[in-house]
């Protein structure tokens, strides 16, 4: 049905921000390295974070186990939200002042502007609020654990591991090309920043997190952008109030910025996704209407947990996605493919 438009009020949309620091890329790294199933998706090989973590101390890596047990890579998140930190010291020393129950509500998820008195009430110790969260939480994986972990915890030791694990993975993994992982995220935040005067925020978003087609909502009225180099290809999405946040992939020219033979990451995780027949025909069935991972179980007639890891690396490429339950097919994403191929072969001419 065709509608008249009848108002002369704009569509809503929002602002972008850009944002990009070491504590940040210190964080994800943090948050890569502990999230083993993830692990072999990620661009850096396997044999990488092997050697990496052969390489650390052993408290270290007794903080690291604690951090994939608890996922408290989100606390390092939610409190480097808080302000703008020009240094490790910097962010450490605001760590260190807050009060416990402070410290709580900061960790402690965004779920909503309507629910920041509960999440204020389960930080004190209220463990009615508390289970409340956990409740409007429960969609997600981990934030009900996640949750009980924070209310329960002592605040002193949730400082101590924090601030170690930060200053130890800092140390370890960051410091040591500081001045080229810094250059890089520059390049990339530069790059966003000179494309933000010609393109709507809408298109922006989604050429900056290499298709990810995020519209206006009501309660959100600006959108962060932060470069990260660890999580390349994944973006990673969050909330806080007021504001959506994509933690999106460097660009690989960003990385090579004189090599013009290196391809963009996407366009090589996209054409490596479709390199599969399994995962063809995953994509052909798709393309015919949204499908359940029970229902591509049956018509492929392959294990459950093969048909997932196929679905996974798809939705890696952003050429599937899921929605209530239901995967499917990224048409837009599929009919450009050809057209990156071009641009990427047409390159410097």
């Amino acid at each position: 049905m065709d509608i008249i438009q009848a108002t002369g009020r704009k569509r809503e949309t929002y602002q972008v921000q850009l944002e990009y620091s070491l504590l940040w890329e210190c964080a994800m790294g943090i948050a890569a390295v502990t999230n083993t199933p993830l692990l072999h998706t990620l661009e850096k090989p396997m044999e990488h974070w092997k050697q990496l973590k052969a390489s650390l101390s052993k408290e270290l890596l007794g903080h690291l186990a604690f951090v994939e047990k608890h996922n408290t890579w989100k606390a390092l998140l939610q409190l480097l939200h808080q302000q703008a930190f020009a240094s490790l010291p910097d962010f450490l020393a605001y760590i260190e002042r807050l009060a416990p129950e402070e410290l709580k509500s900061i960790c402690l998820p965004y779920l909503g502007k309507e629910h920041q008195n509960s999440r204020k009430q389960a930080a004190s110790g209220d463990r009615k609020a508390a289970q409340e969260l956990q409740e409007l939480a429960n969609g997600n994986p981990f934030f009900p654990a996640y949750i009980d972990f924070i209310c329960t915890t002592d605040p002193a030791e949730l400082k101590r591991h924090l601030a170690e694990v930060m200053s130890g993975w800092y140390e370890a993994d960051i410091e040591p090309e500081a001045e080229q992982l810094l250059a890089v995220l520059t390049r990339d935040s530069e790059a966003k920043s000179s494309m933000q005067q010609r393109m709507t925020p809408e298109e922006l978003v989604e050429w900056a997190t290499g298709g990810i087609a995020y519209s206006p909502e009501p309660s959100v009225h600006r959108v962060l952008l932060i470069p990260q180099i660890v999580y390349r290809p994944w973006n990673i999405e969050a909330d806080i109030e007021g504001t959506k946040v994509f933690h999106y992939p460097v660009a690989s020219d960003s990385i090579h910025p004189a090599d013009k033979y290196m391809p963009d990451a996407s366009l090589v995780l996209k054409h490596k996704a479709l390199g599969d027949e399994i995962r063809l025909r995953i994509v052909k069935l798709l393309s015919e209407e949204d499908r359940s991972l029970q229902d591509l179980t049956d018509r492929l007639n392959i294990g459950k947990s093969t048909i997932h890891h196929h679905l996974k690396l798809l939705r890696a490429a952003r050429l599937v996605d899921i929605r209530d339950a239901k995967y499917r097919v990224k048409t837009k994403a599929i009919d450009t493919l050809a057209q990156e191929l071009a641009d990427y072969l047409r390159q410097d001419e």
